[in-house]
Parts: C-alpha cells; sequence; structure tokens
C-alpha cells in the first residue's frame, strides 16, 4: 500500500487504501432477525457486503470475514455480539476494555476504507474506531517498548474518560514512548506521557493510533472528521504504511 511520496495531509493517506473485495458471512445464525439488524447498523453503509449460510451439522454460530474471495478468518457470533454488537461507546468511558482481544473478524477489515457515522445516527459505526484504538494501544502495552502516538481532538478526554486515562496510565508505565495530541484544553496531570497542544484543523479533527516497535511491524489507525460526527478511516498493519503515518503525524503535528 505505501507509496514513496511525503503526503501533505492524514487524508491523503485515504487515497492510497486499496481496498479489497470484503464480505462479513454469518454461518448458522440463530435469532436471525436481531442479527441482521445490529450488523446492518454497524456496516449497512459500509463497503463490506452482509451475507449468510448454513453449513450441515455445524452447531456454532459464526461470523467469517472473506476478502477477495478467499476466507480470511473466522470468529464465534458470541464473541462478536459480546465485544462489538451489543455494546457501545459509552463502555470505553468509564472502563478500558483493554483485557479483552476484539474479535478476529473486526481486527481482520483492515485496508478497508470507512465512512462511520456516530451517535446517535449510528449506534455501532464509531464503535470499530474505538475498538480498533485499543487494539493498538494493548500491541503497544504487550510489547513494552517502541513508540505510540495518539491524537484525541481534545487533549481532555485523558481527564475526562476514567477508562481512556487508565489505558494511558497503563502503558506510560511500560518503557514505551508515548506521545498524546489534541487541543489543549485541559492538559492531563501526573501522566508520564510527552503532550503535543495545537489548534489546527488536523488537531480538531483527526482520530490517530499509530505504535512501532523494533520487534513488530506495527499497526496504525486513521480516521478524519469531515463533518460533525462524521469519520471516515481505516487501520494498517503495513510496516511501510505504519512507519509513513509515524513520520508524518511527527512532523506536521
Amino acid at each position: 500500500m505505501g507509496v514513496d511520496a511525503s503526503p501533505s495531509s492524514i487524508r491523503e493517506f485515504f487515497e492510497e487504501v486499496d481496498e479489497s473485495d470484503v464480505s462479513l458471512v454469518t454461518v448458522n445464525r440463530q435469532q436471525p432477525e436481531q442479527i441482521q439488524t445490529l450488523l446492518a447498523d454497524a456496516f449497512e453503509t459500509q463497503s463490506v457486503e452482509l451475507t449468510e449460510r448454513s453449513v450441515p451439522d455445524r452447531g456454532e454460530n459464526l461470523l467469517a470475514l472473506r476478502k477477495d474471495g478467499r476466507l480470511n478468518a473466522v470468529s464465534p457470533l458470541t464473541e462478536v455480539m459480546r465485544s462489538f454488537l451489543l455494546v457501545n461507546s459509552d463502555r470505553f468511558r468509564t472502563r478500558t476494555g483493554f483485557d479483552h482481544e476484539i474479535p478476529t473478524v473486526l481486527r481482520g477489515l483492515d485496508e478497508t476504507l470507512f465512512d462511520l457515522r456516530g451517535y446517535p445516527q449510528s449506534n455501532k459505526e464509531k464503535l470499530l474506531l474505538i475498538l480498533l484504538s485499543r487494539h493498538i494501544e494493548r500491541r503497544a502495552y504487550e510489547a513494552g517498548e517502541g513508540r505510540l502516538r495518539s491524537t484525541f481532538q481534545r487533549l481532555s478526554r485523558l481527564e475526562d474518560e476514567h477508562g481512556t486515562r487508565t489505558v494511558y496510565e497503563r502503558i506510560a508505565e511500560r518503557p514505551v514512548d508515548v506521545h498524546v495530541y489534541g487541543v489543549p484544553d485541559r492538559v492531563p496531570d501526573r501522566l508520564d506521557v510527552t503532550v503535543h497542544g495545537g489548534t489546527s484543523d488536523e488537531y480538531r479533527n483527526a482520530w490517530c493510533v499509530v505504535f512501532r516497535s523494533p520487534g513488530e511491524s506495527g499497526a496504525a489507525l486513521l480516521a478524519y472528521q469531515y463533518e460533525p460526527n462524521h469519520w471516515r478511516g481505516f487501520w494498517t498493519y503495513d510496516a511501510e504504511t505504519v512507519a509513513r503515518v509515524d513520520s508524518y503525524i511527527e512532523r506536521a503535528l
């Protein structure tokens, strides 16, 4: 996915996303109307096809991810419901969600460009960004080394959201070089991170979580709020793209 030219904005990275033909397939569904409604709320406006099928003598309900016609990942449907379809973003303001990894089928939606709406337009779409943020933050914590850059739009979120604050307190206890970015409406107190404050458009509207480590390829989530409560974004594990995003944020913010 990566290219040599240096981008002049976060939004330019979206133009580089080479999207696959992506579908989520429910297998042996129970409560089909409820599940269909929940999946549609999360993915109906996205470039992700929703289909279903039955497999004889297979009792477990599954959600499978297919990319370009090939099976990419499978997760128990109960796991997807418990961590995504039956929760909302408010849960992560008060609790970290840090000790539970997100389902493989959701992690596997990398290199897919999403157009996401927050509440009240959608109860689920924006939650994808929160889940992937926690996923990348957890990778930084578990690696115990490397660099993590996170943009928050408003730095006060690190004081006002207990769940978010706790996550960054835990990561800061590790030898990870943590940088946080946002409008300095309230600078976080007693948190061992490097704070970058600004009021430019990207400080106010970018949602990025980027982790690089010598021991792994890392991961990056990029999203941009192009109008109130509407976000466009994607995530990637491509080492070259992660490095370019990391360099861009270091240079531009």
